[in-house]
């Protein structure tokens, strides 16, 4: 199985790993990636993306028609085309608990802070 990070460094600018990924399959990591014909040449052939600004789009899903799955290491949906995914029967997933419970917490954090 073949498993690209496109843009790794928007979630993890160097203080995690990535290795937990290794055990599904041969990972490729790219710190950024820029445009849609980078994107495109970087998937290649791969059949998990993992992305998190990387606009995937109806006319990258056609040039790499080995994706499988899509992960959005955020939490909304607006940088990938869902119904050209729908169409090609590709699951998207995102991160929805993402950054809830440290979010309330920095919050009050802030709150007595000011206090």
């Amino acid at each position: 199985m073949e498993i690209v990070i496109l843009d790794g460094h928007a979630l993890n600018p160097g203080d995690l790993s990535w290795q937990c990924f290794k055990q599904f399959g041969n990972v490729r990591y790219y710190d950024r990636t820029v445009g849609e014909s980078e994107a495109i040449q970087r998937i290649g052939s791969a059949d998990i993306v993992l992305m998190n600004k990387v606009p995937i789009t109806e006319s990258v899903l056609q040039a790499c028609p080995s994706i499988k799955l899509i992960c959005i290491l955020a939490t909304g949906y607006n940088v990938v085309d869902c119904s050209a995914a729908a169409k090609r029967n590709i699951p998207v997933c995102n991160v929805p608990g993402y950054g809830t419970d440290s979010v309330a917490q920095f919050t009050f954090a802030l709150l007595l802070e000011l206090c």
